[in-house]
């Protein structure tokens, strides 16, 4: 599977970190007083693959704990678990492997990526779930134009399906500078132009705060100006993709209010891959954080 979150994961976590999460979770659980009192003007939500040190149960119950009603980036599989705790799917997963590299961008591939679109919909609508990813893929020497009338002419097949159902279809802004080196959809500018091709209310772009920093910067203003194509939200210190705090150069409350002003109901989603001992005190923060 050519999935990098994956692949990070095990540089990241490696040694002391899964030994880390134990003390924390047993710390943090049955803490009623430490449930945080949100106000309600973001919605939040945790990346899975992030935690993924601890088993999608146990992560459940942790953010259950910490006050917060979402998890992103979950397959199908895990979604009975989500519904055991009364948790929402901010953002779905299709059901077969799942490729950053092998995406939308290129013909070759549409095959079996309208297949796994069209099976996950119907999947989506009966567990009552709204938002699914998609990426567009490699360049592998591609031009833009290209790269664009491939993906009109791929996700064209999934989304009168989508529209009919009210689901919508995300592609996510990845930096090609650092992670993704490659990726196609690295800048904003590409990603709203395949917006204004698809003229669908059902398509939009997933505006990950912490690659586009890397790759385009001026996050705020971008956003302002997006509003209409930027349909979900990822968050990550930088440089690093580590915790969101004052250790990084990104100040999250503002980012955070300019995203609330915009009119914004979806999710913000924590993508940060905690370096702290106490992983599950970063989570804490990081939702105290955005919480504006």
């Amino acid at each position: 599977m050519a999935h990098n979150r994956r692949t990070a994961i095990k540089n990241i976590i490696a040694g002391s970190a899964a030994l880390a999460a134990a003390p924390a979770l047993s710390s943090f659980k049955n803490k009623k007083d430490d449930t945080l009192k949100l106000k309600g003007n973001i919605n939040h939500s945790v990346c899975a693959w992030t935690y993924s040190f601890i088993s999608i149960e146990e992560l459940c119950k942790v953010v259950k704990d910490i006050g917060f009603g979402a998890i992103d980036l979950v397959a199908p599989k895990d979604w009975p678990t989500l519904q055991k705790y009364g948790l929402y799917s901010s953002m779905c997963y299709i059901a077969g492997d799942v490729s950053l590299t092998n995406g939308f961008n290129t013909i070759e591939y549409h095959d079996n990526l309208v297949k796994s679109y069209l099976d996950v919909i119907p999947q989506m609508v009966k567990a009552g779930y709204k938002d699914v990813i998609c990426f567009s893929g490699s360049r592998r020497g591609m031009d833009d134009e290209t790269g664009l009338n491939n993906c009109v002419t791929g996700l064209k097949q999934i989304l009168p399906l989508a529209e009919k159902n009210g689901i919508t279809v995300h592609m996510e802004l990845l930096n090609s500078k650092v992670d993704h080196h490659d990726y196609m959809c690295d800048h904003s500018k590409w990603g709203v132009e395949l917006c204004k091709r698809l003229g669908s209310p059902n398509f939009k772009l997933l505006y990950d705060i912490y690659h586009m920093q890397i790759d385009e910067g001026d996050v705020i203003r971008t956003i302002r100006d997006n509003v209409a194509y930027f349909g979900h939200y990822h968050t990550g210190g930088v440089p690093g993709r580590h915790e969101i705090d004052e250790t990084q150069e990104l100040y999250y409350p503002a980012v955070m209010q300019a995203i609330v002003a915009t009119g914004y109901k979806g999710y913000v989603a924590q993508e940060f891959i905690p370096a702290a001992q106490d992983k599950i005190a970063s989570l804490r923060k990081a939702i105290e954080i955005c919480d504006v």
